[in-house]
């Protein structure tokens, strides 16, 4: 993370809280809720910390709005990482705006394919509406008149990935529009005991993609074709790490039809390189000033505007 001056500046923050788990993890609440700011200020003190290369320090993890450190307390003494990470987080509380150095990343989607229908079609009795789909659903809650319509208000803006978890790989995103525009809709009532590997689907104001056969409680959405998780890394995407994202990730979906999702899942099978993913510097405070503006340009990105 860096400093840079823009036109606005991210919202105040107060003081992180701090609490211990056990005698090997501290926790940081950065804020009760998550906003891209908050999300923001856990990535840059995790950023500050690993820099610090602190001896004992085993594992750093940001999340939505919090971190949390595991470290040996017979190498560390707590009150020394505490120490450390209290003047990283007031280094960091200065700067006006911080920026990151990421990459965007884009993921086809399959929109109302029929295997999660089928999925959502078994469990029924655990949802909200009972008829109809997830996506169906979805549609409802936001008076949209079509799948299309859907697509486009899913798609239209780029995401980013908040924090990796749950299970092994898989994202968290926050819609990167104004908080009036995002898109926001419950679980289910009571969890599915199944969702098909690699779905994409909405919980809360968080979008995911389901890494893995599983169970779940988000809304179902669709499919895309690119794996996200590689136990074995056998695609050259997971040489140097076997989950594909990142906390700070940005993540931009497209549309796809049946025909070009069977083409990509075909040539990921062969080990064609099908993943586009390009570097990106992402500036909070321009974001801030100007979403829209600045989340289209995001998106030309990936076509080299």
């Amino acid at each position: 993370m860096s400093e840079t001056t823009t036109t606005a500046a991210a919202p105040e923050l107060g003081a992180a809280r701090y609490s211990w788990g056990a005698d090997e993890h501290l926790v940081v609440q950065i804020a009760e809720e998550m906003t891209l700011t908050a999300n923001f200020r856990a990535m840059a003190i995790s950023s500050g910390l690993a820099a610090e290369e602190l001896g004992g320090v085993l594992d750093i993890c940001p999340a939505n709005a919090s971190l949390l450190i595991r470290f040996d307390p017979d190498v560390l003494a707590p009150a020394q990482l505490e120490a450390t990470v209290r003047r990283i987080e007031a280094e960091v509380a200065q700067q006006r705006s911080p920026s990151i150095s990421t990459r965007i990343i884009e993921i086809p989607c399959w929109y109302d394919d029929p295997y999660t229908r089928e999925v959502g079609a078994k469990f029924r009795d655990r949802h909200q509406r009972p008829e109809g789909s997830d996506l169906e659903y979805a549609m409802a809650e936001l008076g949209l008149d079509s799948v299309r319509a859907f697509a486009e208000r899913h798609s239209g803006t780029p995401w980013m990935v908040s924090m990796v978890g749950f299970v092994a790989g898989l994202p968290f995103m926050f819609q990167m529009v104004e908080r009036a525009q995002q898109i926001e809709l419950p679980k289910y009532l009571r969890p599915r005991t199944e969702t098909p590997r690699l779905t994409v689907a909405h919980g809360g104001c968080f979008a995911c993609i389901y890494s893995v056969k599983g169970a779940g409680g988000y809304q179902m959405f669709g499919l895309t074709p690119l794996p996200i998780f590689d136990p074995a890394q056998e695609h050259s995407v997971f040489a140097e790490s076997m989950v594909l994202f990142r906390p700070g990730d940005i993540v931009k979906f497209r549309p796809v039809e049946e025909a070009e999702f069977r083409e990509l899942e075909a040539a990921v099978d062969r080990g064609e390189d099908v993943y586009r993913i390009v570097p990106v510097d992402f500036v909070l405070g321009d974001f801030l000033a100007d979403p829209d503006g600045y989340t289209t340009r995001l998106a030309g990105v990936l076509d080299g505007d």
